[in-house]
């Protein structure tokens, strides 16, 4: 079995609407505003209270939706919409969600937000009772679990296939008279729900989404919960009482708009908090202090305030740039970084500059922009990392799924800054990444109810259908560092 680095990559977004005039217009905006979190598909699947209709294409949201015609044919008053960054399945049309199935006794419409961990030994077993597959993405999997239960009501089918996926996953659901939220039992990906001024309900993989669309945000979905919607309002049911919450923490490093608020935490503060605990760790004797566009932005005014630096504009981003880390080679990668950022002669020549990032991943992106701060004429170069470092794969929902490109797995801090040809590097420590974020009410679970097993290898769960990989990744370097 083998899984391969792409980058730090986007996991995907989910947005849906129930009884809301135009909610296929409503999910489009929503969903417009998720597009960070994935640009290599998207679609919408609406509900008229009797059909389906879907629309659904490779590309970013605009493209997909390019004839408006498209929108306006997806009638109804509620709809569910996805975004997607594949972590599994390969970018055909077939793997764009949401998936829409058609039968005898009602359609179903599924897009999902995450990664399952058990979907190879899950889908094999499926395929042996006689499921046909119609994609190689792992959502598939639920709908056919869902269909073998035999003897009980949809939601009693939907309670049972929930408790037999496992891993990082956000699902909504559409039927002709429902919608759906379903949360894994260790809440690894975010999942908020608003209600619009008529009543309707929103539900959707971040809040910016519901302040989009003019939602009051009503509540976080919970671990192990299932969300019923429909013309009786909504009712908050379980599937399992076995939960303990374990966030994603690159949501809050990395993932998630600054706008955006989860488990009570706005992205924003947790990132300047961020900035500000590196800087009082890692402090460096330098001019001022430059912020990598854009997420890390925060984490920098944050570290710069802190330190009592100038906060500086030293890098430019090309906003209409493709994104870097699906260049073939490593060559295209480092151009393509060059295109995407520039540096400021007039603001950094000559000065000793601190930049803040907010991850290391395979160390390209950093070596390019220490050489393009040198090359505009920057003395001195010291690299600080708003996040520990990245040592370990993560199997919940981001493209990270072995060691073997992951620098920090391969080299130490001082290693490190060598290759990358910085003057000084310094990360966070996860104590202060936990203390940074300060999740509501997660003092009463590990790690302050935050995911942090990408920086000391200690997952929450285990990892089923990668654990064989996993401790191969782990016994060759282990056998590179004895050598």
């Amino acid at each position: 079995m083998s899984y391969e680095i792409k980058g730090l990559n986007e996991e995907c977004g989910v947005f849906g609407v129930f009884g809301a005039e135009n909610a296929s217009q409503l999910t489009y905006f929503g969903l417009h505003s998720l597009q960070h979190r994935g640009q290599e598909g998207a679609g919408i699947v609406s509900s008229d209270g009797d059909r389906l209709h879907q629309h659904r294409d490779r590309g970013l949201l605009a493209k997909v939706f390019a004839d408006e015609k498209d929108l306006l044919r997806l009638t109804g008053d509620s709809a569910i919409g996805h975004v997607r960054y594949g972590t599994s399945g390969n970018n055909s049309i077939n793997n764009i969600q949401p998936f829409l199935f058609r039968f005898h006794d009602g359609d179903v419409a599924l897009a999902h937000n995450g990664n399952l961990t058990n979907a190879v030994t899950l889908k094999r077993d499926l395929e042996d009772r006689g499921a046909v597959f119609q994609s190689n993405s792992d959502t598939e999997i639920l709908i056919h679990l869902i269909r073998q239960k035999q003897n009980c009501t949809f939601i009693e089918a939907l309670k049972q296939s929930l408790n037999e996926v496992k891993g990082g996953f956000a699902f909504l659901l559409l039927r002709k008279d429902s919608l759906i939220a379903a949360l894994d039992p260790n809440g690894f990906r975010p999942l908020s729900i608003g209600q619009l001024d008529n009543g309707a309900y929103v539900v959707a993989s971040e809040t910016c989404a519901l302040d989009t669309v003019g939602a009051k945000f009503v509540r976080d979905v919970q671990p192990g919960e299932l969300i019923v919607i429909n013309k009786n309002g909504m009712k908050i049911d379980r599937y399992t009482d076995k939960t303990q919450l374990s966030i994603c923490s690159m949501e809050y490093i990395y993932f998630a708009r600054p706008d955006s608020i989860i488990h009570g935490v706005t992205v924003h503060n947790a990132r300047k908090r961020m900035g500000k605990l590196l800087a009082k760790e890692q402090p460096a004797d330098a001019d001022m202090v430059i912020g990598v566009p854009n997420s890390s932005l925060s984490a920098a005014s944050g570290y710069a305030e802190e330190l009592g630096l100038p906060y500086e504009m030293g890098l430019i981003k090309n906003q209409y740039i493709a994104r870097t880390f699906i260049q073939p080679t490593q060559e295209l990668r480092e151009r393509g970084v060059k295109m995407k950022l520039s540096a400021v002669r007039g603001v950094v020549e000559g000065k000793r500059v601190v930049v803040v990032d907010d991850s290391i991943v395979r160390g390209t992106t950093s070596k390019q922009l220490v050489k393009l701060l040198r090359e505009a004429g920057a003395k001195e170069v010291h690299m600080r990392i708003s996040s520990p470092p990245f040592k370990f794969p993560c199997f919940y929902g981001i493209d990270i799924s072995t060691r073997s490109e992951l620098m920090a797995a391969n080299h130490t801090v001082e290693e490190m800054s060598d290759l990358i040809g910085a003057d000084s590097l310094g990360f966070l420590s996860i104590p202060s990444l936990i203390k940074a974020i300060s999740v509501k009410g997660g003092a009463d679970y590990p790690n302050g109810g935050l995911t942090v097993a990408y920086f000391d290898g200690k997952y929450p769960t285990p990892l089923y259908d990668y654990e064989e990989a996993y401790l191969t990744s782990l016994k060759s370097q282990q056998e590179r560092e004895e050598k």
